[in-house]
């Protein structure tokens, strides 16, 4: 299986709902799934080398979910950017596990998240009260902790929304790496393995925003734009010192909360996971197991073999 088929579920909100897409490798009718969550500004493609090898391990006896989080990739963008924010992420994946518990039911659930999916895991792995199938057997939380440093807030705001039109995939690719170079080193192939989902034909926008066809990774001429709603950045620019705070406190009470076995990846340069958050997280809660890797800052991609053997086998040893 070379490519994942696409499905989409329907998620409720306070202004009449969305549609949430999501990408699915593996075999369908197997009882263990494991969801796999991006960061803020990408999409459920960044998994592809990552879903591989776990269906591979597997050897094939399992269901790899890769969403695209609403107002990214091909899942809808939401009317009001007010509600960009983890707890709506966290509702959506938990109809997202209802439905996939509907089709087949699930009898070992493991989530891995990057960045924003590890944050929306902590709700998922440390809420006690969430209506999910199965709690969570393994977790898997890659450059993240409760913690955030305010510096990477910041280096983030400033970029997330603002980009503007590119004449080709290379040129966005190009653009990206720029502003991506702490995902460690990348051949130019594998940079463009993740950059050509991160951008759609400007005119196959529908009116909210979403794509309307497939065609993302074409090579052909004319305006590209990223996969994401630029309002995205709209809550994390409005994050002050005391608002980031509170969100922490609330943050460790749900990770003191997680049984589930724990494995915290971290850019060795990180500016968004510290070293003492890292060391706090293997001391507290789950008490993660962390693995390091060297030359790689905010975030880990798992397309680096290395990287992708350590989540494998912390989910199939």
């Amino acid at each position: 299986m070379t490519e994942p088929t696409l499905h989409d579920v329907a998620c409720n909100d306070a202004q009449g709902g969305h549609r949430m897409a999501y990408w699915q490798w593996g075999d369908a009718h197997s009882a263990h799934v494991v969801v796999c969550v991006h960061g803020l500004t990408r999409q459920g493609r960044d998994f592809d080398v990552l879903a591989q090898a776990i269906v591979a391990r597997a050897g094939g006896d399992v269901r790899v979910v890769c969403p695209d989080v609403v107002g990214r990739g091909r899942s809808d963008w939401l009317r009001d950017p007010a509600f960009y924010q983890v707890p709506v992420y966290a509702a959506d994946m938990v109809a997202l596990i209802a439905q996939l518990h509907g089709e087949q039911p699930i009898d070992t659930l493991d989530y891995v998240g990057t960045s924003m999916g590890g944050l929306i895991g902590f709700v998922l792995a440390g809420h006690k009260e969430l209506p999910l199938p199965r709690p969570i057997r393994r977790f898997v939380a890659n450059d993240v902790g409760p913690t955030v440093e305010p510096a990477a807030i910041q280096r983030i705001g400033a970029y997330v929304g603002k980009s503007g039109q590119f004449s080709s995939v290379q040129a966005a690719a190009d653009a990206m790496w720029a502003l991506s170079t702490t995902f460690g080193p990348h051949t130019p192939d594998q940079w463009r393995a993740l950059s050509q989902h991160m951008v759609v034909p400007a005119s196959e926008r529908s009116a909210d925003g979403a794509a309307k066809t497939a065609s993302a990774s074409a090579t052909g001429e004319g305006a590209w734009v990223l996969h994401y709603d630029p309002a995205i950045g709209v809550p994390l620019r409005a994050i002050t010192p005391e608002i980031a705070a509170q969100g922490g406190a609330v943050m460790w009470s749900l990770y003191d909360a997680i049984e589930a076995r724990t494995l915290l990846t971290r850019g060795a340069v990180s500016d968004l996971l510290s070293p003492e958050t890292a060391a706090a997280m293997t001391q507290r809660g789950p008490r993660a197991t962390l693995v390091e890797f060297e030359g790689v800052g905010h975030a880990p991609t798992f397309v680096d073999p290395v990287q992708v053997a350590v989540v494998t086998n912390f989910l199939f040893d």
